[in-house]
């Protein structure tokens, strides 16, 4: 068998996948079958220049052995020890290259085949190295705090052009969301969480309590203006329904001009009453209406009889076929609303989204108080991750290369740091050779 060591390289015609009885390799690097064929390539070139340089040290040691013992050549022996300790230089680099991935010359030497060998212990080493130097939290928190995330965010989401780019992943994201969930699903969720929950609370002290809150800010007295309006514009307009009721109540013996004077006065004095009330803001009955909903707000809050009350008007409305239609159809609406605004670019949420990121971006930007909370937040989320699952990350590591195939993940290793580990057997001849020669001179001149 030659000097040179066997590639073991598996022919391209293989066909991908792991063979049968044997656990499926996983490749190192992102490499694909054409990338992976010049690698093997140069490796079996680099290794035929090698053994290339290691066969002429030894044709070379050959000649100059004959010229120097046959021909009494003395210069020769100067060539023949640097051929000499060129061999020697290039076969220990050969074994200690080629114990590395396999047994050389297939034969189990001890502490050879290291990679195959020691492969789940330097997985373990790997991950261990991760853990201890990349994986600490000061060094975690530091590299946060030199790169300035929310800074470079900032700057990049601020730009239109990302925003936009943003906003459409968004948008694609939310049609699928929206596409995958189950109508049933969704709708089982709104009609057993939510309207449980709305029959669940009382509906009696939170309505009040807003009520109070619209009362203390007035802002009740545009609807009692409204109602005003409306009533004096409806006591205008219906004179002859009062006329009618006069005359459908009035005594029979009454006569008509009189039924006809009391139809009018009556009139008169309700549409000055109505207009009264219109225009005064301090008329007595919209003090009693600001009396009346105040003490409504308390009593929806304190009174049980108004509560239970209020209970039974949710249930009423709840219960309401028009109302139960709605829910039944709420996720349909919002599920296409949402879909429309997704899938339109000018749509006015996905334009509000968008300038929201450009807003945020430029916040980010200009506010260096902003920036710090967020890189601080960053940094204890980071800080937090690897500070209880460091270990959780680096068994990633180790249980990956516990998977892998012992053969396969020595030849991958090869096929990517091979080719420059040939050069230590060049380099092996050639500092063989010139220490050869050195000994040899200085033997010479010494005895």
């Amino acid at each position: 068998m030659s000097l040179s060591d066997r590639t073991d390289v598996v022919p391209v015609t293989e066909p991908p996948g792991p063979r049968r009885g044997t656990r499926p390799s996983v490749p190192l690097g992102a490499f694909g079958p054409v990338d992976e064929e010049i690698k093997r390539r140069d490796l079996r070139k680099m290794k035929m220049v090698a053994t290339g340089f290691l066969l002429g040290a030894t044709v070379l040691f050959l000649v100059m052995r004959y010229l120097e013992q046959i021909q009494g050549q003395a210069w020769a022996g100067y060539v023949r020890a640097a051929a000499e300790a060129g061999m020697v230089g290039a076969l220990a680099d050969w074994f200690a290259v080629t114990a590395l991935f396999r047994h050389p010359l297939g034969i189990p030497i001890p502490h050879t085949a290291i990679i195959p060998r020691k492969k789940d212990t330097i997985g373990d080493s790997l991950g261990d190295f991760v853990g201890e130097n990349f994986l600490s939290e000061d060094v975690v928190r530091d590299k946060l705090r030199r790169v300035e995330v929310s800074s470079r965010v900032g700057a990049w989401i601020g730009q239109e052009a990302n925003a936009d780019r943003i906003t459409a992943e968004l948008a694609t994201a939310a049609r699928g969301v929206v596409t995958v969930l189950r109508d049933d699903d969704v709708q089982e969720i709104i009609e057993q969480i939510l309207v449980r929950k709305i029959l669940e609370k009382e509906v009696g002290p939170p309505l009040g309590k807003i009520l109070e809150g619209i009362l203390a800010d007035g802002a009740h007295r545009r609807l009692v203006d409204l109602v005003c309006d409306r009533a004096y514009d409806w006591v205008t307009d219906n004179q002859e329904m009062v006329l009618r009721v006069v005359h459908e109540r009035a005594p029979m013996w009454t006569p008509r001009f009189v039924d006809d004077m009391v139809a009018d006065k009556l009139f008169n004095e309700v549409r000055s009453y109505a207009w009264a009330v219109k225009t005064d803001p301090e008329h007595p009955l919209r003090h009693a209406v600001d009396r009346f909903l105040s003490e409504f707000a308390g009593d929806l809050q304190m009174d049980p009889a108004t509560i239970a009350r209020a209970e039974q008007v949710k249930q009423q409305v709840i219960e309401h076929p028009e109302v139960q239609k709605f829910i039944g159809q709420a996720w349909g609406v919002v599920k296409g609303m949402i879909l429309d605004a997704a899938a339109d670019p000018s749509s006015a949420l996905r334009l509000r989204v968008r300038d929201g990121l450009m807003s945020f971006g430029a916040r980010l930007t200009h506010d260096a108080e902003l920036r710090g909370k967020l890189d601080g937040w960053l940094a204890d989320a980071a800080g937090y991750v690897v500070r209880h699952y460091r270990h959780e990350i680096t068994t990633l590591i180790t249980d990956t290369v516990a998977k892998w195939d012992a053969a396969e993940t020595s030849r991958k290793i090869e096929l990517q740091v091979g080719r420059d580990l040939q050069f230590i057997r060049i380099n092996g001849t050639v500092v063989g050779a010139l220490a050869g020669l050195v000994i040899y001179t200085v033997s010479e001149l010494l005895f």
